[in-house]
């Protein structure tokens, strides 16, 4: 999968390019090449991922003939399909070089709050209930981008705050009270559990996003946008400057889609289990960073897509189902997860510096040749 590049500087009024410094056309043509050398890493990074997610089933199976059946598939799958949506969401905050950890407690309390409005107005077309869930999530990433970006104050010590503040503020609404399913719409709670076309609704709903996004971070400037920002981030932003890019703006949209599919999470969190309360979502913002993080998404932004991070989402998820499946101590399976993220991590590393090697052995032998 390709990742997308900096985009050039907008025109400015009457067709004029911005006035100010302009990148050297041997710097554009480094930083090309760069890319270049970043997408064939990456590339071979998913493949190999879905080598691995492969080599899990085909294990698995082997071992426990009973993982193999369409119906334990078919729940292994569903149980990502949540992560999946919220994963495509962190992936857009990460490639600018930032993190969201409020996104658990952002899916709690649009859970919640889903479900308490499908439970008090059961004629309501369910679609109501996950609107207002996705809108509660896309007013929690407005806050979440504002603080970052116009209060100028580190990602991480922002949704570390929210994180912690969303979830107190789940408690103080729920007032200790738990919606159950008997209580939900069964038109909602079919959406959790039916299918469409033969093809479970969540999982439906959960490729339709991730379709949707990693277009839109491929194809289009928007999305090429926030790949420039997390890659001049590492340089003060002076170059997304230059290119006359709005770094703010953008930043605050990225943090805001990322609310919102969060909310979206929530409502199918609701649909799927039926029963909320005020912890619903706990710890599954580790669980979207870690599968991001797995998927080849550079914690220090940049690079990375939509569709590894999903795959990524995919292989933890697997992973966790294997081991319990195979029986494996709790102890032990937090264990491999959490060594597995040390190692993308460190694998992630690795590609930035054999990238930034290649691309100093380029410069070097053009300045000789010249």
């Amino acid at each position: 999968m390709s990742t997308p590049v900096t985009t050039p500087a907008a025109p400015g009024p009457g067709g004029s390019a911005p006035s100010g410094p302009t990148v050297e056309p041997e710097e554009a043509e480094r930083v090309s090449a760069g890319r270049r050398v970043v997408d064939r890493l990456i590339r071979a990074r998913e493949l190999g991922l879905i080598v691995v997610l492969i080599a899990i089933v085909a294990i698995t199976g082997a071992i426990e003939p009973n993982f193999l059946d369409a119906d334990s598939l078919k729940q292994t799958v569903l149980n990502v399909a949540i992560i999946a949506v919220m994963t495509a969401g962190m992936t857009l905050v990460i490639v600018t070089r930032n993190i969201d950890l409020s996104v658990g407690s952002i899916l709690g309390l649009s859970a919640f709050l889903c479900g308490d409005f499908l439970t008090k107005n059961p004629s309501v077309p369910w679609i109501v209930g996950v609107l207002i869930a996705i809108l509660i999530g896309a007013a929690c990433g407005l806050l979440n981008g504002v603080l970052v970006t116009w209060g100028r104050v580190p990602a991480l010590v922002v949704t570390l705050g929210t994180m912690y503040a969303l979830r107190g503020v789940a408690f103080l609404v729920t007032g200790g009270r738990q919606i159950n399913a008997e209580d939900l719409p069964d038109s909602f709670l079919k959406v959790g559990s039916g299918d469409l076309l033969g093809v479970p609704t969540l999982i439906v709903l959960a490729v339709v996003v991730i379709v949707l996004f990693w277009f839109i971070t491929r194809d289009y400037a928007w999305g090429r946008q926030l790949y420039a920002i997390g890659s001049s981030g590492r340089s003060g932003g002076q170059a997304a400057k230059l290119a006359g890019l709005k770094s703010d703006r953008r930043v605050t949209q990225a943090f805001v889609i990322s609310g919102a599919l969060a909310g979206l999470g929530g409502a199918m969190y609701a649909a799927r289990y039926g029963t909320v309360d005020a912890t619903g979502g706990q710890g599954y913002e580790l669980r979207v960073i870690g599968a991001a993080v797995v998927g080849g998404v550079a914690i220090a932004g940049g690079s990375g897509t939509v569709f590894g991070a999903a795959l990524g989402a995919v292989v933890l998820g697997t992973i966790q189902t294997a081991l319990i499946v195979l029986k494996i101590d709790d102890f032990w399976q937090q264990a491999i997860v959490g060594l597995l993220i040390i190692v993308a991590i460190s694998l992630d590393r690795l590609i930035t510096n054999q990238s930034e090697a290649l691309l100093r052995q380029r410069s070097a032998r053009r300045r000789t040749a010249a």
